[in-house]
């Protein structure tokens, strides 16, 4: 009975759009949105880049960018927590406990997701179209615009898929973060902070809310990549 009353007093504070509530959903579309678009930048053309160019220590690169994408968010948030202290090297900037430290743990997570997914996307499309784009008087790096352009969909499907893992993560947000309310509480670590204090209605409408959110990003990537086998079809 009182998980059901909770559930019922969840779906009451979404219906009434709680301020708490929607400070805490708001904060933590910012941050995830805003590391989502940093990693982009970052990582769509080092992607692109890893993927054609050739150098020395590529090899290893590439291993690296892919064992980083299992990076445990908790090592992440401690190595962003050193470089952010006082005394660390970043300390004079005095972002720790911010939203601002929050974004850089997970774009820091997100990069290596982006990096990985579009070498790989990037590789393909240049090995099926290298001979035209060649003919063309593209060179590989050249034709960068080209490959990034062609392959969007399955590109949107890496940032969703680096979207859902900056907004499902607690580890690194609450140790650079520190959860404080009403300034760096995002989804995650207020759900875990409700349900540890009993507050059960608060956490089941967060949770409801990431839910409805993951939901929606699976649909999306499953739309685009129907997109994507259409458009290929129909070339």
């Amino acid at each position: 009975m009182a998980e059901t009353s909770a559930f019922a007093l969840a779906l009451q504070l979404i219906g009434a759009a709680d301020p708490v509530l929607v400070e805490i959903v708001l904060l933590s579309l910012r941050v995830t949105l805003t590391a989502l678009a940093l990693a982009a930048l970052i990582g769509l053309p080092l992607g692109a880049a890893l993927a054609l160019a050739r150098f020395p220590g590529r090899g290893l690169a590439i291993v690296l960018a892919n064992a980083f994408m299992g990076l445990p968010p908790v090592v992440a948030g401690l190595v962003i927590y050193l470089l952010l202290s006082r005394s660390g090297p970043l300390g004079p900037l005095g972002i720790l406990f911010t939203p601002t430290a929050m974004i850089v743990a997970q774009t820091v997570l997100i990069l290596p997701i982006v990096v990985s997914l579009t070498r790989q996307v990037i590789q393909d499309l240049w090995g099926e179209y290298a001979e035209q784009l060649r003919s063309l008087g593209s060179s590989p790096l050249r034709a960068v615009p080209t490959l990034l352009w062609d392959g969007r969909f399955s590109l949107i499907t890496a940032l969703l898929a680096g979207f859902g893992r900056a907004s499902a993560e607690v580890g690194a947000v609450l140790i650079v973060g520190g959860n404080i309310a009403g300034h760096t509480r995002t989804m995650t670590t207020a759900i875990a902070l409700e349900t540890s204090r009993g507050a059960l209605e608060l956490a089941l409408a967060l949770g409801l809310i990431l839910l409805g959110l993951t939901v929606t990003l699976n649909a999306l990537a499953y739309l685009l990549a129907r997109l994507d086998r259409w458009g290929a079809t129909v070339a």
